[in-house]
């Protein structure tokens, strides 16, 4: 098992070095390890918790090894759903490292890599896509992910899919029934309303698998590949975007000849820049190198700039479904760009002029007006992935219900859409799933 409840784990929550530091320690003994080595006005195991008490910690020979400030919670009302006990001590690497040495020695053991939130989901806390969303609001870097992250830690997600389980399993009770019936031709599941109930579910299976587009790009940043042929600006605009020189830039066509990618937050959402190798035609193998993965960038990319010098330097590009193209003709400082078609957009790289106005439709082309309402929106692959075999059982449901096929198999593939949820939230989980999200997490965490 991920985590032996027996067990009393011990791990520093923040990183050690600044001016604070929090040692976690939770478990059945978390309380009696703890009073081994504090000192204060009392025991902890006479406190009523939650409660906070100063007082020092003290090694074995009774020398104090710091002034700390302790959190108390007793189980279930604690994180973790056990005795929990949490130190504010001073954050040098050797206080932390000896009171967790003093905190070992007396019976507990070095927590595993998101040890405490696996406790707290096990304790029925929270749900396995509540957990997940713990690790995505810790590496949230936008206020859009914050958002997301939020939504889905809160339950907002995991209201969303017990719905929906709730209503299959109503479904197949009623099928069911119908079974043990059987012999006497009863139907208690109207076939006109099960449709319809099946083609609403089937809906929102739908509308939030195709929430991942949009939930993957805030997690990871939406990838925005600048594009266009050799010397038209891609490595200055690049630079220009930054604030910085990240990007070599000369006057020589095919400088750039690997992908250069860079973050900047635009009003709250992380976009990922990736400055390409111009494309052309060329018998040179490193160049062809270059290209190909600026091929591979463009297939990656949420948003495409092609960046043209001049109005007939545009070339038609086959985009996939969802991938937005945005034109941009720059270096107006050497000339002054003509009438230009809708939807182009006139920039000076080297002086900037016009990059606000780009930057404002790239900001465009991302709609987060359902994420900052606090809608149900989809981040994870393994999310997607359920949701996806979640529809697919559906939709055999219903051919099996148009096909009039026996009641049993048309409950049975309803009780597949049931387990593929029950996968996200947790329901339905194996150890190797738990292992794998759960080793991602941070330490203390």
């Amino acid at each position: 098992m991920i985590t032996d409840p027996a067990d009393t784990i011990v791990a520093p929550a923040t990183a050690a070095g600044g001016a604070v530091c929090l040692i976690r320690i939770s478990g059945p003994h978390a309380i009696e390890y703890s009073d081994s080595i504090f000192r204060g006005r009392g025991p902890l195991a006479d406190a009523h918790a939650p409660a906070l008490r100063y007082g020092t910690i003290v090694d074995a020979d009774g020398h104090t090894v710091d002034d700390v400030v302790i959190s108390l919670f007793r189980g279930p009302h604690s994180y973790t759903g056990d005795d929990t006990v949490e130190i504010s001590c001073h954050g040098s690497q050797y206080i932390v490292s000896r009171i967790i040495a003093l905190l070992t020695a007396a019976g507990a053991r070095m927590a595993a890599a998101g040890e405490f939130t696996a406790r707290a989901y096990l304790a029925g806390r929270m749900d396995l896509s509540q957990a997940e969303a713990v690790a995505d609001m810790i590496a949230a870097d936008s206020q859009a992910a914050h958002a997301l992250a939020s939504t889905q830690m809160r339950g907002g997600y995991s209201t969303a899919l017990h719905s929906l389980r709730d209503k299959l399993l109503r479904l197949c009770s009623l099928l069911e029934l119908e079974l043990d019936f059987s012999e006497e031709d009863v139907a208690f599941a109207d076939r006109t309303e099960l449709r319809r109930t099946m083609e609403s579910i089937g809906a929102e299976i739908d509308r939030l698998a195709g929430s991942f587009a949009l939930g993957n790009a805030i997690k990871e940043g939406v990838a925005v590949a600048i594009v266009g042929a050799p010397n038209v600006g891609k490595s200055t605009l690049l630079n220009r975007i930054l604030g910085e020189n990240r990007a070599m830039v000369s006057e020589i066509a095919g400088t750039t000849r690997d992908t250069v990618e860079e973050r900047r937050n635009i009003d709250g959402v992380t976009f990922r820049f990736i400055d390409t190798a111009g494309l052309h035609d060329t018998d040179d193998r490193l160049e062809r190198m270059g290209i190909e993965r600026t091929e591979e960038a463009i297939s990656r990319a949420h948003i495409v700039v092609q960046l043209a010098e001049s109005a007939d330097g545009f070339f038609d590009m086959e985009l996939a479904e969802g991938q937005r193209l945005v034109r941009v003709l720059n270096k107006t400082d050497h000339h002054a760009a003509a009438t230009l078609p809708d939807g182009i957009i006139a920039i000076s790289a080297l002086r900037g002029d016009g990059v606000e106005r780009l930057l404002e439709e790239l900001r465009a082309a991302v709609d987060t007006r359902a994420l900052y309402a606090g809608d149900a929106v989809v981040s994870s692959a393994r999310h997607r992935a359920a949701l996806e075999a979640a529809g697919e059982s559906l939709r055999r449901a219903m051919a099996a219900m148009d096909e009039g096929l026996p009641t049993d198999l048309l409950s049975e593939d309803i009780r597949q859409v049931i387990h593929h949820l029950g996968e996200i939230t947790g329901e339905i989980c194996t150890e190797e799933i738990l292992q794998s999200i759960f080793s991602r997490f941070c330490i203390g965490k």
